[in-house]
């Protein structure tokens, strides 16, 4: 693993959606500019720049002090700039860049992303993902599971990370992850209210989380706490989880719940809906948040990803009869047959 691939888990994205503004120059402008900064070690000015939760997230201005002197360390200056892009996703807007180094033969990536009181709510510095490499013999890409599959929520949730390339969903360059979903609440745009500092002001901490497919529960993890908003336990990655066999090899993983909810236990069969436990933020988590993905075996990191199509479900208020959600969508588990 190289020091660039280290640092991912370093700084993570942190999300302060805000009702967005418009990706546009201005977007470019700034993301080059605060790159620029970063480069020159103008530290005083980025943590001025930075959201309450991505200083959290740092700790402090020697943190990104260390972090520049990692990267030029590993990578020396920069040599060419690849592409820039932006975009708006979650209600705060995003610059993407791409660059080659002087040390480093891979295409090195840099995140920036803005709120609309156009702090850093974001930053991240990682090899550039390009699409997964064509598929290994024991990976399912036509995969159509056995099990019939509801949303494991009645709120409406958005689909933060998901889909099958890397542009949609990070996990898809994870093969034990490959299809997984990230999801949370928004309420105009963003993912809490006021300045988020504590996990009860996310919209979707606390709200519960369902069984998606009858099964027996195999594995229970609640003793794990919830962070504080902006900051990660890598320790344990999933957090509070839930695994669930459906049978025909397929299994639920339900994680990042909140501490002291998880009502089933280990052996309990559920039926579809049974409520499972509550959305937390524990685990490897900068937000309240589920995660959720289905899996060819009852261990987490070790058993082979599957798709999940689900039955029955709006996506964008539009019906969607068996489908496998994706990033950006508003999805809710339909009260009736489409």
């Amino acid at each position: 693993m190289t020091l660039f691939a280290k640092l991912t888990a370093t700084l993570v994205l942190s999300l302060v959606a805000s009702s967005g503004l418009a990706a546009s120059q201005d977007t470019r402008e700034e993301g080059a500019s605060m790159t620029s900064q970063f480069y020159q070690g103008n530290v005083d000015a980025l943590w001025e720049r930075m959201t309450p939760q991505m200083q959290a997230a740092l700790q402090s201005k020697k943190s990104l002090t260390a972090l520049r002197g990692q990267v030029l360390a590993a990578g020396g200056e920069e040599t060419d700039v690849v592409s820039e892009t932006v975009s708006t996703d979650g209600g705060y807007d995003i610059y993407v860049r791409q660059a080659r180094f002087a040390k480093s033969p891979a295409i090195i990536q840099i995140t920036w992303a803005f709120d609309t009181q156009r702090k850093i709510a974001g930053f991240n510095i990682r090899p550039h993902q390009a699409s997964p490499s064509p598929p290994a013999a024991s990976e399912r890409l036509g995969y159509k599971n056995r099990t019939p599959l509801q949303l494991p929520f009645s709120d409406e949730f958005y689909v933060f990370w998901g889909g099958r390339s890397v542009e949609q969903n990070y996990h898809a360059a994870h093969a034990g992850q490959r299809f997984a979903m990230d999801l949370l609440v928004l309420q105009d745009g963003s993912s809490h209210r006021g300045e988020g500092s504590r996990n009860e002001d996310y919209f979707c901490f606390g709200k519960p989380i369902l069984a998606p497919a009858d099964g027996r529960v195999v594995e229970v993890i609640d003793g794990v706490a919830d962070n504080v908003p902006g900051e990660m336990n890598p320790s344990q990655p999933t957090g509070n989880r839930v695994v669930i066999d459906h049978g025909n090899d397929e299994y639920s993983v339900l994680a990042h719940l909140r501490q002291g909810s998880v009502r089933a236990t280990k052996g309990q069969v559920v039926r579809t809906g049974t409520q499972l436990a509550d959305c937390g933020n524990s685990g490897n988590s900068s937000e309240a948040h589920l995660h959720y993905q289905l899996q060819a075996g009852p261990e987490f990191g070790k058993a082979t990803a599957l798709p999940a199509q689900f039955s029955n479900y709006l996506a964008d208020d539009k019906p969607v009869a068996l489908g496998e959600p994706v990033k950006g969508q508003r999805i809710r588990q339909a009260t009736a047959a489409p």
